[in-house]
């Protein structure tokens, strides 16, 4: 056996794949400097195809998962959940980090953030070229499902809204535009207006902070925000 697969052969059992060319994963594991100093291929082009992969497998999720969500939120959604960021949190869960071939330099500082992300991005699209969709999404449901709960993500919708909203330079307000029944059972309605003026939706509850939640998530399900 090449000592230079011991790591791989490692790593892929912790994370339960039985490849059939060992030699895509040690590709999908090198950083282009141990490629520049050792003449050998990097992970960049596995990178590429793991990045489309992931989206796909993202919005397949989200889709069958997420019915509730406008099209613009899953955009922005999906975004999240493949960013750099998010891409690390998975590798780390694995300790991805411990398996990198790194060149000299990069070895002495250490992979970053962005070099751990993009090698995670490398082995789902080495999964997918090995072994095919069914076992690349497979692994997608063990290394990343898991690890994000969509659920308890989405119950501010206040916050949630404010974030899709700021990002636009857009502003929201809440406004209670109604009450009904007796002081002890009252039931507030609230509306959210963008910026003062457009009405995104309406909420209704039994506290003004639980029709203001109300009133954000049906924005957040119409979608509707996304205006010029």
């Amino acid at each position: 056996m090449n000592k230079d697969f011991k790591p791989v052969i490692e790593l892929l059992k912790k994370i339960k794949i039985k490849p059939k060319d060992i030699s895509l994963y040690e590709s999908a594991l090198t950083h282009s400097s141990f490629a520049y100093e050792n003449d050998c291929e990097s992970n960049e082009r596995l990178e590429f195809l793991g990045d489309a992969v992931l989206e796909i497998f993202m919005s397949e999720y989200l889709y069958k998962n997420q019915k509730e969500l406008a099209e613009g939120i899953m955009t922005k959604k999906r975004a999240q959940l493949v960013c750099e960021e998010a891409l690390f949190q998975y590798s780390n869960k694995i300790n991805l980090a411990d398996y990198l071939r790194l060149g000299r330099g990069e070895k002495i500082k250490g992979a970053s953030q962005a070099t751990i992300a993009d090698a995670f991005e490398a082995l789902m699209g080495a999964i997918y070229l090995d072994l095919g969709h069914k076992e690349a999404k497979k692994a997608f449901y063990q290394l990343v499902i898991p690890n994000i709960d969509l659920t308890s993500d989405i119950k501010d919708y206040k916050t949630i809204l404010q974030e899709y909203v700021q990002g636009d330079r857009k502003t929201i307000v809440y406004k209670i535009i109604n009450e009904s029944g007796p002081s002890h059972d009252k039931l507030f309605e609230a509306a959210v207006y963008l910026d003062g003026t457009i009405i995104l939706g309406h909420g209704v509850g039994k506290t003004k902070k639980e029709a203001e939640q109300k009133a954000a998530e049906e924005a957040l399900k119409k979608g509707n925000f996304y205006v010029d």
